[in-house]
Formats: C-alpha cells, sequence, structure tokens
C-alpha cells in the first residue's frame, strides 16, 4: 500500500506540476520573470477548459525541458483571477496568451493538443529576427518557408538594423524575420539598406512579382505598415490562423485548397482568381483563396452546402455577400463590380419569424411568444430598429445556463410593459441569426439598449438581472416617460405568467 501510494505521489507530481498556477497577486511579477511564457485563462466550469486540462500539462513538462526552456502557467477567471482575466479583456474560455518579458505579445493561434502547443511554443521560442551570414543559408529559407520572408539587407549594424528586430515580435508568428549585414548577400540580392518582402515558394505567380521593396523610411511603424499591406499579395491563401491578416473588404473564394497533395488543381482556381483580382489593384480590395473543409461552419452559418464545389463570399463592414452564380472568372468579375457598387443584398442568417409574437397567447406555449417580443435575423431592422420604439434586447443562446436563469424573470418584465406602447423587450437566439455588426455579442447573454435616436450606437446594459433592475433601467433611460402601474392583472393574465415561469423552471411543454 505505501509503495502505491508513492506511485501515486510521484505521478501526480509528474503529470500535474508543471503548469504554473497564477493569481490577481502574482501574475505581473511572475510574467516579467519570464522571456517568454503561455498563460491559459480559464474558469472551472468550463467544459473546453477541462479537455485542454491534461494535454497543456503534457506540453508543460515537455517545454519545462526545452533549451530554452519555456513556462506554461495557468489563471483562473472566476476565483483567483477575476481582476487579471477583465483587465486583459477574456471573456471566451480557454483563452491562451503569448507574454514576453511580462507584456503581453500575442494570442495562441494553435490547435488544443500537447504537440501543436509544443510545436507553436518552440517556434516562439526562436530568435524572432534571424541573422544570415551568406547567400546560400538566405536563399534555402526563401525556398522552404511556407511563409512569407521579411528581409533586412543592411550595410551597416546600425538604427535601421534595430528597427527591424523591434519589429520582429509584431510579425513573428506569421512571417519569417531574417536580416543580413553581408556585402556577399546583399550584392547577390542586389538591396542595401533595403527591406524586402519575399512571397513564398508555393504562392509564386506570373500575376505580381516575388519579391516587393519596401520605399520610404526603415522605421519599425513603416515596416509593418508595409508587411500588412503586402503579405498576402494579389490573392492569398487563408487559414483558420491566418484569417485576421486579411484586410476587409475581403473577396474569398472557397474550394478543395491542398498544395501539397494537388497543386495543379488548386492553382487552376487560383489562377482565375487572380485573373479578375488583378483589375481592382487600385480598389483597396484584397482576394483569398480557401479550402472550404477548414471553414465549414462559417459556410454553414450561410446556408452554403459542404457539397458546393467553388462558393465565393464577399466581407464588408460586418456584412457578408454571397455569390449565387456558378463560378467563372465571368461571374466573378460580375459579382465583384456589384459588391464595389453596392449593389449586392447582404446575406442574413435568420429563422423563420415567429407565427404569434405579441399579443394574447393562443396555440402550442413554445410557439407563443407573448413576452418578450421575439426577434429574428429578418426581422432586426423592423423591430429594433424602429426609430419609434426604445428596445431592450437580450442576445440569449439555447444551452446557456444564465439566459435559463433570467427567461422567467425577462419574461415578467415584457408583461409589467406590455401597455407602455413606446418600449419594446425583445430577445434573439444570437446562435441562429444574425445581428448587425453595432450589436457586437461577445459573451452571452449579451443585453442592448437601443433608444430613438441611438439605433446605430445602442449602449449595453450592465445592471442587474432581476425585474426592477430592468424597471428603473429602462424608467431612467427610456426617450419618454414610463408608468408602470401597479393595475389588477386579469385571472388568465396571471395563469399565463405563472404557467410560464413554471415551463421555464421545469423545461414543461404544455397546451393553453
Amino acid at each position: 500500500m505505501k509503495t502505491f501510494l508513492l506511485i501515486s505521489v510521484l505521478l501526480g507530481l509528474a503529470l500535474g506540476g508543471d503548469v504554473i498556477e497564477l493569481t490577481d497577486d502574482s501574475f505581473k511579477s511572475e510574467a516579467a520573470r519570464h522571456d517568454l511564457m503561455l498563460v491559459q485563462f480559464f474558469t472551472a466550469w468550463c467544459g473546453h477548459c477541462k479537455k485542454l486540462a491534461p494535454e497543456y500539462e503534457k506540453a508543460a513538462t515537455v517545454l519545462k525541458s526545452n533549451d530554452p526552456p519555456v513556462p506554461l502557467a495557468k489563471i483562473d477567471c472566476a476565483e483567483k483571477g477575476i481582476e487579471t482575466c477583465g483587465d486583459y479583456g477574456v471573456s471566451d474560455f480557454p483563452s491562451m496568451k503569448i507574454f514576453r518579458n511580462g507584456k503581453l505579445s500575442s494570442e495562441y493561434q494553435g490547435a488544443r493538443k500537447a504537440d501543436s502547443i509544443v510545436s507553436w511554443m518552440k517556434k516562439q521560442a526562436e530568435p524572432m529576427a534571424k541573422k544570415v551570414d551568406d547567400v546560400w543559408s538566405l536563399q534555402k529559407i526563401l525556398d522552404s518557408s511556407h511563409q512569407p520572408v521579411v528581409a533586412g539587407f543592411f550595410t551597416k549594424d546600425g538604427k535601421e538594423k534595430e528597427n527591424l528586430v523591434e519589429a520582429a515580435p509584431d510579425l513573428f508568428t506569421h512571417y519569417r524575420v531574417v536580416y543580413s549585414l553581408s556585402e556577399e548577400v546583399n550584392e547577390e540580392f542586389g538591396y542595401f539598406d533595403a527591406v524586402v518582402l519575399f512571397r513564398p515558394a508555393y504562392l509564386r505567380n506570373k500575376y505580381e512579382g516575388n519579391e516587393v521593396e519596401m520605399s520610404g523610411a526603415i522605421t519599425k511603424t513603416n515596416i509593418e505598415k508595409f508587411v500588412g499591406q503586402n503579405g498576402m499579395g494579389l490573392c492569398g491563401h487563408m487559414t483558420p490562423l491566418n484569417v485576421d491578416l486579411f484586410r476587409k473588404p475581403l473577396v474569398v473564394v472557397y474550394y478543395e485548397v491542398d498544395f501539397l497533395k494537388n497543386p495543379a488543381g488548386t492553382n487552376y482556381w487560383r489562377n482565375r482568381v487572380m485573373r479578375v483580382a488583378q483589375n481592382y489593384r487600385d480598389e483597396g480590395l484584397t482576394f483569398a483563396i480557401a479550402w472550404k473543409a477548414q471553414f465549414e461552419d462559417v459556410l454553414g452559418s450561410l446556408g452554403i452546402s459542404s457539397q458546393t464545389e467553388i462558393s465565393v463570399v464577399a466581407w464588408q463592414h460586418g456584412e457578408k455577400f454571397k455569390m449565387e452564380e456558378a463560378f467563372s472568372v465571368t461571374t466573378l468579375d460580375t459579382f465583384v463590380k456589384k459588391f464595389l457598387a453596392g449593389e449586392l443584398k447582404p446575406y442574413i442568417k435568420s429563422e423563420d419569424v415567429p407565427e404569434f409574437n405579441d399579443g394574447p397567447c393562443q396555440g402550442r406555449f413554445n410557439s407563443c411568444h407573448l413576452f418578450p417580443q421575439v426577434v429574428v435575423g429578418s426581422t432586426f431592422n423592423d423591430i429594433v430598429k424602429d426609430d419609434t420604439k426604445d428596445v431592450l434586447i437580450e442576445f440569449y443562446a439555447p444551452w446557456c445556463g444564465q439566459c435559463k436563469a433570467m427567461e422567467a424573470k425577462y419574461t415578467l418584465l415584457g408583461e409589467k410593459l406590455k401597455d407602455v406602447e413606446h418600449v419594446v423587450i425583445a430577445k434573439m437566439d444570437i446562435t441562429a441569426n444574425d445581428a448587425p455588426v453595432e450589436y457586437a455579442v461577445i459573451g452571452i447573454p449579451t443585453i442592448y439598449w437601443a433608444p430613438m435616436g441611438s439605433k446605430s450606437a445602442p449602449k449595453k446594459y450592465q445592471g442587474g438581472r432581476e425585474v426592477n433592475d430592468f424597471l428603473e433601467f429602462i424608467k431612467r433611460e427610456s426617450t419618454l416617460p414610463v408608468d408602470v402601474g401597479e393595475k389588477k392583472k386579469s385571472t388568465t393574465d396571471e395563469f399565463i405568467i405563472r404557467m410560464l415561469v413554471e415551463d421555464v423552471l421545469y423545461g414543461r411543454e404544455k397546451q393553453i
């Protein structure tokens, strides 16, 4: 028995002791002690966090032995790390962030598996700006890199080189950054005191040059701006890890993109996209191709079947536009022209409009939306953006426990305000409907107050979730006076509200 207990303790130390546990009190000092550290922001009740935990522990053990060691840490956003999580705006769990010398460097964007975490962090531990001393070394990097290469060619070890080195941490995740002080290298490539962006070999094409030289002074700001404008080229390869690099307005063509197994087929369609893209170089429009299997959720939310061979979607100002026609150079060019001219109708994901949305209860209870008023994507503008009404709208999800806990109270709020004509209490399932970009939903539930005259700048509700909390807020913020009388409700009204509360609490479905 003693032997068994000893083995259990040792296993516990080996498997569970390599992740540093942080608190609000220790976070800053511990993060500042390390040149590089990965921090997981989690909560004990988060299912994805529980699934990540053993993978994170495995990665921590491996990276502890790396040269140099890379520490992995975690902080509980619901217990001893509430303040720190708030400081970094953490709302989704788990979130993983990379810190360098105590300062936030970048978001972890890899998979939540031990080998992916190890691979990602080992790369982060490499020199962010690599010095190359000969032509062969630089050419090898240019030929093998799957990322664009930002190269500095300098005649002296001075301020311009330092500016590139300072820019490297912001570029490092998606670009290789190298520099040379070698006269031989400079002469071979024909650049002197210059910063040049080289496209990865697999994306080189006949429609644009393989390299772009930066113009203007070599400052950190100019380097970052130059790379941001040129990094993805005429038609870049979008993946889930580099989505944020593609500036909007953006046109994405989704198909079977596989440069490894089918480079000919992949480039066949990419070349046709670039035939169109080259005509819009000066329009501020970005083009990309993407493997549709990696974006199934995105395409599914747009009503696009996974069986569709080629799909085209344009993105701008939070709106999405689908190309309905079959793909060809001609149809793509026509689509782009209409997109830029503002002639396309945005796609809005929407449930069907509820059969009963206000007034007395009729039919089945689950189909009877007495209070609050149910909003779907196609009715959002008609209900929420009605400028004759002040609207309180809750964005919820069917699986959200907090939403379920609040539902009966929110329903009673609607009942109390049913006779106030200029106030609407509404709700929308954000998992099944699109909301305008100004109604951004970060956490669930999210509640907005959209008064008359401020429909494009709604106010996020931050108050309590009791009926009286909502009432006091509405009385204070309402455009017109709100009089909530205490008149006696009818027996039928009382019965309906009571039954609704019971349905919410006990999950029952009734006929009324």
